[in-house]
């Protein structure tokens, strides 16, 4: 009896000239469920690029051919791929102009193959809450929504009570008080929340969402113990409950 093939979690292109890491990532990675791909110079990664429908690209910075960060926008033009970069360089300013140039993430050698799985999930799944969003009417609602005299503007990423007062919202309580408003009476996973709000490198969600709810409902003058409008669904996440004026 045949077996089944197993359908890969997704596509991972490791480009990098160290063949020993690309063994034990490779090994790792493939273990995990992933198909893995390698690449060892600028120009392997070129010509490998456009047909093996990568869904990860882990970017070594110092190839043989290539400077890292000049390959970052070739792959941008040529790919929906999201790219990691994989570098021995530690220096904040490396970071900062990796992820300027278009990078979702940077991890440093030597890593824990833990992390490194950590980060391929977190960036695919950041992937696929842009794609359900662009794809979800529900993105494209009203510039205001108003509920119980509060009204969410939009607009001015402003929530206003009913004499136009300004709570205060961060920009990660706006969004994900919005995305709770944008899906009433649908509980909301913490780990979808925390792709809306992230804007730092991988770390965990839970207590991050868990704390800007909190906020949430005291600006909203909410009862945690007994919230009317934005109450806990356990084991899953948060659902917007109260009555939205249309």
């Amino acid at each position: 009896m045949k077996r089944a093939e197993t359908v890969p979690k997704a596509t991972i292109l490791s480009v990098d000239d160290d063949e020993n890491l690309q063994l034990v990532v490779g090994q790792y990675l493939e273990d995990d469920g992933y198909r893995v791909l390698k690449a060892v110079s600028g120009k392997d990664m070129q010509e490998k690029l456009p047909n093996c429908a990568a869904d990860v690209v882990l970017l070594d910075l110092v190839l043989p051919d290539a400077e890292g960060f000049s390959l970052i926008s070739h792959i941008r033009e040529r790919s929906k791929a999201s790219i990691i970069i994989v570098s021995g360089k530690s220096d904040t300013t490396e970071k900062i102009v990796g992820l300027e140039m278009g990078a979702d993430d940077y991890i440093t050698k030597p890593f824990e193959m833990r992390e490194l799985s950590a980060r391929i999930k977190a960036v695919l799944r950041r992937a696929n809450v842009e794609v359900t969003n662009e794809n979800n009417p529900q993105q494209n609602g009203p510039d205001k929504i108003r509920f119980a005299g509060w009204c969410l503007d939009r607009t001015q990423y402003q929530l206003f009570d009913e004499k136009n007062r300004s709570a205060d919202l961060t920009t990660g309580e706006f969004k994900l008080l919005e995305a709770l408003l944008l899906s009433p009476n649908r509980a909301l996973s913490r780990e979808f929340l925390f792709e809306l709000t992230r804007t730092g490198n991988f770390d965990s969600y839970d207590r991050a969402i868990d704390i800007q709810i909190g906020r949430i409902r005291k600006k909203l003058k909410d009862d945690p113990q007994d919230p009317k409008f934005v109450k806990t669904v356990r084991g899953i996440g948060y659902m917007f409950t109260g009555q939205i004026e249309t």
